[in-house]
């Protein structure tokens, strides 16, 4: 009989405990909840004032009649008065906190996911609400997989994505309807929403090829292509689907101008060269990229962009495609001046493994040096790459390997950013993390 009795006042102070954490939680620095707290409990006060004057009034002028003992015993009035203030004050402060509590989970309840408590719900909206200004550019899954390790850091992240793919589902809707590819806009803002709701992955959904003209196409991607007809404009599309997703952050056009992929190709094992049109086409060659161009060139880049970029307390290229996903976004000269003009942290990440057709045999230096003969001038201050090569990897792919005099002529952090499952791609959690460690060493701890 002892030990249930141990058992039951061990049981009642673990409930205790968590009561009164789920109460001090409201107090943590940075939550804004305290401020407002406050202000209740003055206008409360003030309204108990202004009722205990009346009170006072009423009792000191009425007639002496039946109910003025009663009201006498309500009010304790044989205690002492500071006991009195004591019992009233701390039974209103506890009816106050359950009324705000209670209303806090009424109106809170629909946005909470399963088996969220709504104090860590704020705490973490709050958190990442505060957080840097990260830009973010390239396209194709690279981007998507660094944006899904970012977005546990900030909700103030831009991704400037570019529009020069022409093959797949994009191409077709680019062709057939005159607007910009859609495919890597959707899977940047399919990797900023809730990764795990039912409707993003509606909006990856691809169609299987059954013959019909839905074969292959996406989604998303027939959804944006949609809302740009109902709202008039590809931009406006972009950020309606957003919102559908409820995405934190934006996903942004490097340019709203119908631009072309263009590449020079060094032929396998000669001496000439050929030229091919198109970003779809670029991968599929046996030859060397040597250079690649936007026609028609100098196109002017998407405004919001811009102002996104000269914002910024950090700026990440890549990873991604060297040639199809991060150059051309580079392409657009006044996001390439933009970035060269802004004061954020600017951080290049170099590919985990080579690609086929586009950078076989290529080093970290490699990489560098595309990116700045292109570009014709140095973008960035720092470089992450990855020196974990533990696994093998399918051939053609090899290791994108450190050079070994690279680190004594720029700065360069490498660490292991190797996905377990598919090691010739980055693990976004482990990237992110790397990026914001180094950020948080330029500028100090985030903010709390």
């Amino acid at each position: 009989m002892s030990d249930m009795n141990q058992d039951s006042r061990f049981s009642n102070s673990k409930h205790l405990k968590r009561d009164w954490s789920l109460f001090t939680g409201w107090l943590i620095p940075g939550i804004g909840v305290k401020r407002w707290i406050g202000l209740i409990f003055l206008g409360t006060t003030l309204l108990g004032v202004g009722t205990g004057i009346y009170l006072l009034d009423v009792y000191r002028t009425a007639p002496d009649t039946w109910w003025l003992p009663a009201i006498s015993v309500a009010s304790l009035r044989f205690l002492p008065r500071l006991l009195r203030v004591i019992i009233f004050g701390g039974f209103g402060l506890a009816i106050i906190a359950i009324g705000i509590r209670e209303l806090n989970r009424t109106l809170v309840k629909p946005f909470l996911n399963p088996g969220e408590k709504m104090i860590d719900a704020l705490r973490t909206h709050r958190q990442r609400g505060r957080g840097p200004k990260i830009v973010a550019l390239g396209g194709g899954h690279g981007l998507a997989s660094l944006l899904r390790g970012l977005k546990i850091y900030s909700h103030n992240i831009t991704a400037v994505v570019t529009v020069a793919d022409d093959g797949g589902s994009s191409g077709r809707l680019r062709q057939e309807l005159g607007i910009p590819p859609p495919g890597d806009i959707r899977n940047c803002l399919a990797a900023l929403s809730n990764d795990e709701a039912l409707l993003t992955q509606l909006f990856q959904y691809r169609f299987p090829g059954v013959g019909s003209g839905l074969d292959g196409h996406s989604f998303g991607n027939l959804f944006i292509s949609a809302m740009a007809e109902v709202t008039g404009s590809f931009e406006k599309a972009v950020a309606e689907s957003g919102r559908v997703l409820a995405v934190k952050g934006d996903v942004l056009p490097a340019t709203l101008h119908d631009v072309r992929l263009v590449a020079d190709v060094m032929v396998p094992y000669g001496v000439g060269e050929f030229r091919i049109k198109g970003e779809s086409q670029i991968p599929k060659t046996n030859g060397k990229v040597k250079h690649v161009w936007l026609e028609p060139n100098n196109p002017p880049a998407f405004p919001q962009a811009i102002q996104a970029i000269l914002a910024a307390d950090l700026i990440v290229i890549g990873p991604g495609s060297l040639y199809t996903s991060i150059i051309p976004s580079l392409l657009v000269p006044d996001i390439a001046q933009a970035i060269k003009a802004s004061k954020a942290l600017k951080v290049f990440v170099c590919n985990v493994a080579t690609e086929t057709g586009e950078t076989n045999g290529f080093s970290c230096n490699d990489h560098i040096r595309a990116i700045e003969e292109h570009v014709e001038h140095k973008l960035f201050e720092l470089t992450v790459t990855n020196n974990h090569y533990g696994r093998k990897l399918p051939e053609p792919t090899e290791w994108v390997f450190l050079d070994p005099d690279l680190e004594n002529e720029r700065s360069i952090y490498a660490t292991d950013l190797v996905d377990d499952l598919y090691p010739w791609r980055h693990d976004s959690q482990k990237l992110a993390q790397a990026i914001m460690d180094l950020f948080q060493d330029r500028t100090g701890p985030l903010v709390e």
